[in-house]
């Protein structure tokens, strides 16, 4: 069994540490906070492709992955539902994104199975499910990491105090989504060491299932993925790259650089201010 959300509104929201003084209509979130303006910003669809890569690269994710979705026919199906859940959460009106929250725990409920191949430390026959608190915080790190990468690249670093808030805020909607309230980083200190230790531990070890995964969102043949295989290859930290396969050299370096520089030649020119 794994623990299931407060039932009542009110319980929810102080679970989540969410101010219930905020208009319902205005939804969650602070409609002017830094949550709400990355999440909005279009370049932040880059980095479809990365954020996968990364929740695959854990092995009990690959599995109920491949096991719970068509990603063959359809290979970013998966990722765009977890995004509509979580534009829900991050700007809907305050019912809908509560009911967004608990529609993902549903969903999540019937994701359960048993890993078929050894695969770093797990062993054949470990059990995975889709409610796991542990599974659920990586899956929801992959996003707010992939997030800032992508905005710092493309629109600018942030100041302490908007990263302070940013996570503050991701860390309640990380809970929302079922994460543990235990072991869930909530500013970018702990956040950045949590991250890090665990993309450098062989929690996360790319097998062959990952590995097709990968295939079918980067690489399918007569498929235009455009830039994301180029910004996914640029973002993965170093190790998974590599165990990915993915090609990197100078030459795609400096491409990403040139798409880094058109992109943000084409934003207006007070999208790059930022603050605290």
């Amino acid at each position: 069994m794994h623990p299931a959300l407060p039932t009542e509104d009110e319980d929810l929201l102080r679970y989540a540490g969410i101010d219930a003084r905020l208009a319902p209509e205005d939804g969650l979130f602070r409609p002017d906070g830094w949550l709400r303006r990355i999440s909005g910003e279009p370049s932040v669809l880059f980095g479809g492709g990365r954020a996968l890569l990364l929740e695959v690269a854990h092995p009990l994710v690959a599995a109920g992955v491949a096991e719970h979705s068509d990603f063959r026919r359809d290979p970013f199906g998966r990722l765009q539902r977890t995004l509509a859940a979580v534009t829900a959460l991050a700007f809907a009106p305050r019912d809908e994104a509560l009911a967004a929250a608990r529609g993902v725990a549903r969903s999540h409920e019937a994701v359960r199975g048993t890993l078929a191949v050894a695969t770093g430390p797990f062993p054949a026959g470990t059990v995975y499910h889709g409610r796991d608190p542990d599974l659920v915080l990586w899956v929801w790190a992959t996003l707010a990491d992939t997030s800032l990468a992508i905005y710092r690249d493309f629109v600018g670093p942030l100041e302490p105090p908007a990263l302070a808030e940013f996570h503050r805020d991701q860390r309640a909607m990380a809970l929302l989504l079922g994460a543990p309230s235990d072991r869930t980083p909530g500013d970018p200190a702990s956040f950045r060491r949590w991250f890090d230790d665990r993309i450098a531990s062989d929690t996360l070890t790319v097998g062959e299932t990952a590995r097709e995964i990968a295939a079918s969102v980067l690489t399918t043949p007569g498929a235009d993925r455009g830039p994301v295989p180029l910004i996914t290859a640029a973002l993965l930290p170093e190790r998974l790259r590599d165990a990915f396969a993915l090609p990197w050299n100078d030459e795609r370096e400096d491409a990403y650089r040139r798409l880094v520089d058109s992109v943000k030649r084409l934003r207006p020119v007070d999208a790059n201010a930022q603050g605290g």
